[in-house]
């Protein structure tokens, strides 16, 4: 009983992660190196990876900046009473139990062209919807959580009493951070951004909703991808999902590189 259990388990994985993969780089070289070079190297493809590549660098300053900050507030500050504690947790993990969709959905209700707001900031020369802004706050929806619940578990596990003692002897609350908090929390930020990247990288649902999926305009890699898929052109689809996969896998290795040398130390 326990071999079909594990029989099975491989097999799951097989068909769920390695079959995909493996089809999706067969098919990126369907057409020899010069076919995927092609499919990688159009005006549209280069523009739709500069876009991703954009929003997730700005989504990963954005998120590592206050994300460790809001999970600092969450486990240390003593201001916040327990009630607005448990509230502001149940609305940090508001995007796991939403669709990115829905998330995207909001986005445009609340900021689009015909709404009050989106006609002020259009107004005032920042168009949000239908352009990078939008699409950056979709990315940031999605992703807010994994930075905070990556430190939240560190900053609970070692406490706050060399916190206290660093405040005692006099030291300030930045100098405090950056020489007793960070060097207890730095892995598990790097956990944070690691999840982060890969997580913008891949997403669809909710930058499609605010992008309009615009060619050399709102396109991101994942949505050319879909693009592509829609109109047949499945190689080129594939050469840009190979480029992402290749890119999510090396992260992950890098987050198991990281988990062994915090090992190590």
């Amino acid at each position: 009983m326990k071999k079909l259990w594990i029989t099975l388990t491989y097999l799951v994985f097989v068909l769920l992660l390695i079959a995909p993969l493996v089809k999706i780089f067969t098919g990126a070289w369907e057409d020899g190196w010069s076919g995927l070079v092609d499919g990688l190297t159009t005006p549209e493809a280069l523009h739709a990876l500069m876009m991703t590549g954009l929003i997730v660098i700005v989504v990963t300053a954005v998120n590592t900046l206050f994300g460790v900050m809001l999970a600092l507030y969450l486990v240390r500050a003593k201001w916040m009473g327990a009630g607005l504690k448990r509230l502001l947790n149940s609305i940090v993990d508001l995007p796991f139990a939403v669709s990115p969709v829905i998330g995207g959905l909001m986005i445009v209700l609340i900021l689009g062209p015909n709404t009050v707001l989106g006609s002020l900031l259009e107004d005032g020369g920042v168009k949000v919807v239908y352009a990078l802004p939008g699409m950056i706050l979709a990315t940031l929806f999605v992703t807010f959580p994994l930075m905070i619940r990556e430190v939240m578990p560190v900053l609970q596990e070692i406490g706050a009493q060399q916190e206290e003692a660093a405040s005692t002897l006099g030291a300030y609350s930045w100098y405090t951070f950056w020489h007793v908090t960070w060097p207890a929390i730095r892995w598990g930020v790097i956990y944070g951004v690691v999840l982060t990247v890969a997580r913008s990288l891949g997403e669809f649902g909710a930058v499609l909703v605010v992008s309009g999926n615009i060619m050399n305009k709102t396109q991101t890699a994942t949505t050319k991808v879909y693009q592509d898929v829609e109109n047949f052109n499945v190689v080129a689809a594939n050469g840009v999902a190979l480029v992402l996969a290749a890119f999510s896998v090396g992260l992950l290795l890098l987050m198991e590189w990281a988990k062994k040398r915090k090992e190590v130390h």
